[in-house]
C-alpha cells in the first residue's frame, strides 16, 4: 500500500500525501515514492510544474516517523535507520535543484520533515490553518532536512528561535519570516489548484490572482521584539536575557529551552552557526553525521516516549545528568562543539 499518490492533471504533476492516521508522517516507502514521482514528472515534457499537497484535511505533514526510527534503533538496526535519513536528505536536495516549478499547498500542520518537503521548493502557499515548526529539540533530536541551511537564513534570527525552542509559527508571521511565499484562505485552495493545473501562465502570475499581500501587521512586530535575544552568541546569554524579560513570548521560549534535551540544544546551536555559511549540500552532510550520533543516544528514545508515545510531556533526559559545571562550560562557550559522549 502506498501513502503517496501521483497523477498528471493538465499541466501539473500532482503529488498527494495520503497517510491520515499518522498525520502524513514520512516513512522510507513514502520518501522513495516521492522521489519516483519527481523522476517521472521531470522526464515528462507535458508537465510544466509540480504540485504537492495533502489528500486530507488532518495535516499537511507532521514530519518524519520517529517512532519507527526509535523502533529500529532499539532493535539495533542502525543501518536501516540511517538509510531513511540518507534517502530523505537526497530528496530534500532534489527538491532544491528541481528543474520545474515546485509548488506546495500547505493546509494544516507542517513540521520537521514536512518543512523539508516544502521550504526548498519554489512556491509555498499557506492557508490560515497552516502551522510551521521544527520541534526536534523537544524530543531529543535536531532540526534536520536542511534546517541548518534555511533556519539561520531567516530574518530577525527567527530560525534560531524556531530551531532551539520548537516554536510554532503561522499566518502573517510565517509569511514575514519566509516560511510561506503566498497566503490564501483554505476555501480558495481548490480554485488555486485548478488554476495551477490548467493555466499556461507562470505560477507566480496565477498566485497573484488568488493570494493576499502582506501589509504591516502588529503580530509580526511583536514577534520580532520577542525573539531579538536569539541574536546572542550562546545559549547562556540567550537564557540570561529571557530570564530578565517578562513578556509571554519570552516566558514560552524560556520554558521551551528548559524542557528541551540539553544535548539537542548544544548540537542544534552548532549546526545553525556552521550552517549559516554553508551550502545546502554541506548542511545536509553535516546533519547526517549529527543524526548518526543522535539515533545512538538515549535522549531520542526518551523524548519519543514522553512526547509521542506516553504523551506525559515529562522527559527525563539522560544528557541532563552531566555535571552542572561541564554542561555550563559547553553551552556558554562561544565555540560550541557537539558532545558525542553526553
Amino acid at each position: 500500500m502506498s501513502f503517496v499518490t501521483a497523477e498528471k492533471i493538465g499541466l501539473a504533476g500532482v503529488i498527494g500525501l495520503d497517510r491520515p492516521k499518522a498525520l502524513n508522517a514520512l516513512d522510507l516507502s513514502m520518501i522513495r515514492d516521492l522521489t519516483r514521482a519527481l523522476d517521472k514528472f521531470e522526464s515528462d515534457a507535458e508537465i510544466k510544474r509540480i504540485i504537492l499537497r495533502s489528500n486530507h484535511s488532518r495535516a499537511f505533514c507532521a514530519g518524519g516517523d520517529l517512532r519507527r526510527i526509535c523502533a529500529l534503533t532499539s532493535a539495533g538496526f542502525y543501518d536501516e535507520a540511517e538509510l531513511f535519513f540518507q534517502t530523505e536528505y537526497a530528496l530534500n536536495l532534489r527538491i532544491a535543484t528541481f528543474s520545474k516549478p515546485y509548488i506546495s499547498l500547505i493546509d494544516g500542520m507542517c513540521m520537521g520533515g514536512g518543512l523539508g518537503l516544502t521550504v526548498h521548493g519554489h512556491y509555498r502557499i499557506a492557508s490560515e490553518n497552516a502551522v510551521f515548526a521544527m520541534p526536534e529539540t523537544g524530543i531529543g533530536f535536531v532540526p534536520d532536512v536542511g534546517g541548518s541551511y534555511f533556519l539561520p537564513r531567516m530574518p530577525y534570527r527567527a530560525g534560531y528561535w524556531m530551531g532551539l525552542t520548537g516554536a510554532r509559527v503561522r499566518n502573517f508571521d510565517a509569511h514575514a519570516l519566509g516560511l510561506s511565499t503566498h497566503m490564501s484562505r483554505a476555501v480558495m485552495f481548490d480554485k488555486i489548484f485548478e488554476a495551477l493545473c490548467s493555466a499556461k501562465s507562470a505560477p507566480n502570475q496565477v498566485l497573484e490572482e488568488f493570494c493576499g499581500v502582506l501589509g504591516y501587521q502588529t503580530s509580526v512586530l511583536n514577534l520580532v521584539s520577542a525573539i531579538q535575544c536569539f541574536e546572542k552568541p550562546t545559549l547562556c546569554s540567550i537564557r540570561d536575557y529571557l530570564a530578565n524579560t517578562k513578556s509571554p513570548e519570552a516566558q514560552h521560549a524560556k520554558d521551551a529551552l528548559k524542557s528541551a534535551s540539553p544535548r539537542s540544544l548544544q548540537e542544534t546551536m552548532t549546526l545553525l552557526r556552521r550552517g549559516a555559511n554553508s551550502t545546502l549540500e554541506a548542511c545536509l552532510a553535516r546533519e547526517f553525521k549529527t543524526v548518526q550520533r543522535a539515533i545512538r543516544h538515549p535522549d531520542l528514545n526518551e523524548g519519543v516516549r514522553a512526547i509521542l508515545i506516553d504523551k506525559d510531556h515529562a522527559p527525563h533526559w539522560p544528557s541532563a545528568k552531566v555535571s552542572n559545571s561541564a554542561q555550563k562550560l559547553s553551552i556558554c562557550n562561544n565555540n560550541i562543539q557537539p558532545q558525542a559522549a553526553l
